[in-house]
């Protein structure tokens, strides 16, 4: 069995992998006036996708779900 963050996407999913996070992050920042809790749930999401990207590990990938990327 090979260990659980092992590498499973390549430059091109890490590419769109980074340009999500960027998105996330950006929409956190612009609703924070908005509401506090969607900017806290988005900055979330955008910094787990980041380390995705900086890794170059896919959860869903990881749990055997087969992604286009």
């Amino acid at each position: 069995m090979k260990p659980f963050f092992t590498r499973n996407i390549d430059n091109r999913g890490r590419l769109v992998r980074g340009i999500g996070a960027l998105a996330l992050l950006g929409g956190a920042a612009a609703c924070t006036s908005v509401s506090h809790w969607l900017a806290i749930v988005l900055a979330a999401s955008g910094l787990f996708v980041a380390f995705e990207a900086l890794r170059g590990w896919c959860a869903l990938r990881a749990c055997g779900i087969r992604t286009r990327l």
